[in-house]
């Protein structure tokens, strides 16, 4: 059995003008061409059509009672959905200053009557198959555009990873350093404080000995949570420094802030009361903490900061841990 296969339309073509004889004549030659032509005599009825199924291309009169062709481009191009559908100027007019006005209105093309209708063709035809190819640029800009996003979306979620300690979820080791290299360059330039907190949890070895090691990776985490609670300003960085200890970076921030900060941490982790029954100190986990402060010059580096802080931490665990040392 035959199937009789409908050829494609070359394209959806409106014409308006509110003379029905060049209505009738240009939807005639455009129909046996294979286009599709919808047909209106007001400029009324060219917006509501144009509205409610936008064509590709729309051949318009300037010269009609109530709404000339100008007044109707310019409407159409007001509304961004509409605005890039070519629209080609038909008048008896031969004057430079309607043709100049079609243009500056919105009008792709001018075509003087009486038709020669081989031309009229040939221009829709041209202006048609720019119209599709400035569609499909449309579409691969903002395809390559969403896939532009999708990709710094994946990065920054990447470079999150890639800044976090995978068990606590806090700052790891390396962007700590990058971070406190950052905070000492700006506050070096504002002649501004910086402190930093050293932390290490007190006999942890024999808590993981004890409650083994998930019980430890469970109290590391809550450690970790208990910092970040305290430590809320934006600017401020917690951090996991390695192993069992923990560090704070506290920008514009002199030795007697970050003291309160200590503190607060080590009575918050106090009211957790984790416990540690051989801990050798108390029954419960407990925190050695050593605070250094440096305003940053050209004479010093981060790594006198990390070093008197280190060194602030010694002398806590040296004097018997669960305390906290200011290197003044």
């Amino acid at each position: 059995m035959n199937t009789l296969k409908t050829e494609p339309k070359k394209g959806d073509i409106l014409v308006v003008d509110d003379r029905i004889e060049n209505v009738n004549l240009l939807a005639d030659m455009l129909t046996e061409n294979g286009y599709e032509v919808r047909q209106v005599l007001s400029g009324k009825q060219a917006l509501q059509v144009v509205e409610y199924d936008p064509p590709e291309l729309i051949l318009l009169d300037i010269m009609m009672p109530k709404m000339d062709g100008y007044e109707v481009c310019e409407q159409i191009k007001k509304n961004p959905d509409l605005i890039n559908i070519p629209i080609i100027f038909l008048s008896a007019k031969n004057n430079i200053f309607d043709k100049v006005k079609a243009f500056q209105v919105g009008g792709i093309d001018y075509i003087t009557k009486p038709f020669f209708l081989p031309e009229v063709l040939c221009r829709v035809e041209t202006h048609l198959t720019i119209y599709r190819h400035k569609n499909i640029l449309a579409k691969e800009i903002t395809e390559k555009i969403k896939v532009q996003k999708q990709l710094e979306t994946a990065n920054q979620q990447l470079q999150k990873l890639a800044n976090l300690d995978g068990l606590t979820n806090i700052a790891n080791r390396r962007y700590f350093d990058e971070y406190l290299s950052k905070e000492w360059n700006r506050l070096k330039r504002e002649k501004l404080p910086l402190s930093l907190i050293m932390i290490d949890v007190d006999y942890f070895k024999l808590y993981n000995d004890t409650y083994g090691h998930l019980a430890g990776d469970d109290c590391l985490k809550k450690i970790a949570q208990t910092m970040d609670c305290v430590v809320k300003r934006p600017a401020d960085l917690t951090a996991r420094y390695g192993g069992e200890e923990f560090v704070i970076v506290l920008p514009n921030t002199t030795e007697e802030g970050a003291q309160q900060i200590a503190q607060q941490i080590a009575q918050q982790l106090s009211e957790l009361a984790i416990p540690h029954q051989n801990s050798l100190i108390a029954k419960e986990i407990t925190l050695s903490l050593g605070i250094a402060s440096l305003i940053p010059d050209h004479n010093l580096s981060p790594f006198d900061l990390i070093h008197l802080a280190d060194q602030a931490l010694f002398q806590a665990k040296k004097q018997g841990r669960n305390r906290i040392i200011v290197n003044s």
